[in-house]
């Protein structure tokens, strides 16, 4: 079921949104709706949240041996 919802916005807030809307194919309202679908419920008391990709690494390297040391050869090697 579909149901109309008005908003108020800055006229050129909605120019940007249009704009954007046209760059993705897409209609003002499914952009809209793209961002209603991705709010999520407050977290609990004492609960935390992370986001989807430090949730997918999440444990990879539990049981790995890396010391500060390791840490910064990795850093001088990458910048030095």
């Amino acid at each position: 079921m579909n149901t109309k919802l008005t908003l108020r916005l800055d006229d050129i807030l909605i120019g940007r949104a249009k704009k954007y809307a046209r760059y993705k194919g897409k209609s003002i309202s499914q952009i809209v709706g793209d961002y209603f679908n991705a709010i999520q419920d407050p977290p609990k008391k004492g609960q935390h949240t992370i986001g989807p990709i430090t949730h997918q690494l999440r444990g990879c390297l539990r049981g790995a041996k890396i010391t500060e040391e390791d840490y910064k050869k990795h850093l001088e090697k990458k910048f030095l």
